[in-house]
């Protein structure tokens, strides 16, 4: 399994620029207004002082008349430094305003399109795992032991094949068990009997999985199906990959059994989800999810149930977007990787607002 991690540190940097940017403003709006208040301020004292010289200038009578005009030209540039300062300050945070405005905007656009980034990248990661089980399952399928147990299933090969599954299974931890099944859709050898009982002659037939696997044209075709709780691995949640055994181990021969592996979902699903690199200081009000295409939660960030849950966002026909209705909602839909074309889920990032957090306290 892949150890990639999630996250883009050109976004990140980014999203820094553009707080500080914002931060800059805000401060360049307060430093703009207490100028302007001590200005008024100081214009405010002019006109007094012009009042009190105009007062004595008329108590002084005809000696005072020439100081009483420049009087009153003081108190006149007085009231036009004012109405100058109260202009300034008016455009001024109207400007600023609207530039913070935009930054928010800005701002917001940034953080959307790296919670999309997020989303992308924790869906593909997925998909590169899963792409890797669908190697496995067709190369496995073509293993000698297990074909001739397929093709002659007598209680010593049975006993072989499951001693060559027991051998896969401990190379390859991601699975819980690998079934090779008859075409009757009876299972003839598995790796773990001691640990999940001698289901050897269990019938699943009815499983999807199997009816798919048994239609499948060549041994270079596989089944990806969904996750699903497996009753015979005591209800694990596991990804089953199915295909064709063939006669003779060859891609164009006679179908004569199905190899099934299950993928051990939740540890696996678990790690990618929580491997996303999102900020500490968002974690807490952040989810990291891999949903279906119905949008059932396959996956989810912290400790959560699985299965159980359906997310309620509608991407409609979007392959990718982010939806804001309190919470922001991110998501990308698989892109797949090389042969292994998806199944129509989805990586989603629901992020709280910055006020959740004052909420849940």
């Amino acid at each position: 399994m892949r150890d990639d991690r999630a996250g883009s540190p050109d976004s990140e940097t980014g999203d820094s620029s553009l707080r500080g940017v914002a931060a800059e403003i805000a401060e360049l709006k307060r430093i703009s207004s207490d100028k302007s208040r001590r200005i008024q301020g100081i214009t405010a004292q002019v006109k007094i002082l012009a009042l009190n010289a105009l007062i004595e200038a008329a108590r002084a009578g005809e000696m005072g008349r020439g100081f009483a005009v420049v009087a009153q030209e003081v108190r006149a540039i007085g009231a036009e430094v004012e109405t100058v300062a109260k202009a300034l300050e008016a455009e001024l945070c109207g400007r600023i305003v609207s530039v913070q405005s935009q930054v928010e905007r800005l701002s917001e656009r940034s953080q959307n399109t790296r919670l999309i980034d997020l989303a992308l990248n924790a869906v593909e990661l997925i998909d590169r795992n899963l792409y890797e089980r669908t190697c496995d399952v067709r190369w496995w399928a073509t293993d000698r032991d297990l074909v001739e147990c397929a093709a002659y299933p007598t209680p010593e090969r049975a006993a072989h094949a499951t001693e060559r599954l027991a051998v896969i299974l401990g190379a390859y931890t991601v699975y819980l068990d690998l079934w090779l099944c008859g075409l009757d859709g009876r299972v003839i050898a598995h790796g773990r009997p001691d640990r999940f009982g001698d289901i050897v002659g269990r019938d699943v037939s009815g499983e999807p999985w199997f009816r798919k696997a048994a239609g499948l044209p060549d041994g270079d075709a596989y089944v990806a199906a969904e996750v699903a709780p497996q009753p015979g691995l005591g209800g694990a949640q596991v990804a089953t990959f199915c295909a064709g055994i063939r006669e003779g181990g060859r891609s164009e021969g006679r179908p004569i059994g199905i190899l099934a592996i299950h993928f051990d979902w939740e540890p696996q699903a678990r790690s990618i989800v929580d491997g996303v690199r999102i900020d500490p200081a968002d974690r807490e009000r952040t989810r990291v999810l891999l949903v279906d295409a119905q949008g059932l939660v396959l996956a989810s960030s912290g400790r959560r149930s699985l299965l159980q849950e359906i997310l309620p966002f509608r991407p409609g026909e979007r392959r990718s977007g982010a939806d804001s209705a309190g919470a922001v909602t991110a998501f990308h839909r698989t892109p797949g990787y090389e042969t292994y074309a998806g199944l129509g889920w989805y990586g989603v990032i629901v992020q709280q607002p910055e006020e959740w957090r004052t909420l849940t306290r």
